[in-house]
């Protein structure tokens, strides 16, 4: 529903879209409606995983029991590709990535007041539905990758060899004279190199759910006569934006964490 001649003007009423329920203030301030929505999503994701689970027909599936074990053997095919080595670890977790990002992604096709409009009967004033249009989420999920990226370093590599990583990567010599001199620089690209990786994951998957749901927004704008070519239009698009975010987040995180699987020899 776009907003009429009486309501709000198209800025107050962007800025109402983009505003978030929150709480707290600065750096503390918590996202009510990212986190609510994240966790429901999580919760609706394991529900199903659960039933799935408990009626498994491995002869005669059915309905969404095919629907995963498609999305299974995708993604069970992208990790054979991706990642060296084995880890039981990796398929489910890079399974679970694409599908609840997908799920977060998804919430965009919703029309852009739909929910807004029921929570407000409730006294809830703003309300964003998409959690990866919250620089939180990403980041959020990009940390939790990094966090594994280094238990992982460790764990292959040793503590020491971790270190080593820092200060002999990615400029490695031969000459002990020259190694010390290039430590200082080696540290430096090497903590940018791997910053770099959950910085950039968490950005791209932010800054293209965020364009897509402004999008949305500027089309909900338009009286509601001309609104049903472009949304309509753009949310076809949209589902294949919101599909390769979940690709390639997932992608990412496979391949970083095969990079981390690797020993420190294979490196240099």
């Amino acid at each position: 529903m776009a907003p009429h001649e009486a309501g709000p003007s198209p800025v107050e009423y962007i800025q109402h879209h983009l505003h978030n329920l929150s709480i707290g203030e600065g750096f503390f301030t918590f996202h009510l409606d990212t986190f609510f929505f994240a966790f429901a999503l999580a919760v609706f994701l394991g529900f199903i995983g659960k039933k799935v689970g408990d009626s498994l027909d491995p002869d005669n599936p059915t309905g969404i029991q095919n629907l995963l074990e498609v999305i299974f053997e995708f993604v069970e095919q992208q990790v054979k590709d991706a990642f060296v080595g084995y880890n039981p670890l990796i398929g489910p977790l890079a399974f679970t990535v694409f599908v609840w990002i997908f799920l977060m992604n998804a919430m965009d096709l919703l029309p852009v007041d739909l929910l807004p409009w029921l929570f407000s009967f409730v006294g809830i004033p703003y309300l964003k539905v998409v959690p990866t249009a919250n620089l939180d989420t990403p980041l959020a999920l990009a940390g939790s990758v990094f966090a594994l990226m280094i238990f992982y370093n460790i764990k292959i590599k040793g503590g020491l060899g971790f270190i080593k990583m820092f200060l002999f990567h990615p400029f490695p010599a031969n000459n002990v004279i020259v190694k010390i001199v290039l430590i200082p620089v080696n540290i430096l690209m090497t903590t940018i190199e791997e910053v770099a990786k959950p910085v950039s994951m968490g950005l791209r998957l932010f800054g293209n759910m965020f364009a897509g749901e402004l999008i949305f927004v500027l089309i909900a704008i338009m009286p509601w006569w001309v609104q049903f070519i472009p949304g309509g239009l753009w949310a076809i698009f949209h589902v294949l934006i919101i599909s390769l975010q979940a690709f390639i987040f997932m992608l990412l995180t496979i391949v970083y964490l095969s990079i981390a699987h690797q020993p420190l020899d294979a490196e240099h």
